[in-house]
């Protein structure tokens, strides 16, 4: 049952993502990039996944010799909910870079890659919109 959650869970984000790809303007995308229900949703999955790991509470998160020692003792429910807290943020800051890009004018073309790059690399795609942000609005790459 907790592959079949988390399978259906992180499937599932790829159609979200898509949505903000490739329909930025349909009122479907709209409506999700305006109010966290995505985050939400996976919010219910992260919690039923922590609330089946021991420990979790007394974990050490304030050290990187703690962090080491949380993935060490790591199981597929501590798996599953961390990579689901990476899944709400990293959708969280996509629908933040199209909301401000479509608030700025910035042509959507544009953040293709950012998006794409948060989609699968998280913070590494938010600096590239910075970077595509900035460089778009100098040359007056808008909609």
């Amino acid at each position: 049952m907790t592959s079949l959650i988390f399978t259906i869970i992180n499937t599932s984000m790829i159609f979200f993502w898509a949505l903000m790809i490739f329909t930025p303007k349909s009122n479907i995308t709209q409506k999700m990039i305006s109010y966290p229900y995505v985050p939400l949703i996976l919010s219910f999955g992260y919690v039923f996944f922590l609330g089946q790991v021991p420990n979790i509470f007394q974990a050490d998160f304030s050290s990187l010799d703690g962090i080491l020692e949380l993935f060490k003792n790591s199981t597929p429910e501590s798996a599953a909910a961390g990579w689901i807290h990476y899944l709400a943020f990293d959708f969280w800051m996509g629908a933040w870079i199209l909301q401000n890009a479509q608030k700025r004018k910035i042509s959507h073309i544009v953040i293709i890659i950012p998006l794409t790059c948060t989609f699968m690399l998280g913070p590494f795609g938010v600096l590239l919109y910075a970077i595509f942000s900035k460089v778009s609005l100098k040359f007056k790459i808008n909609e």
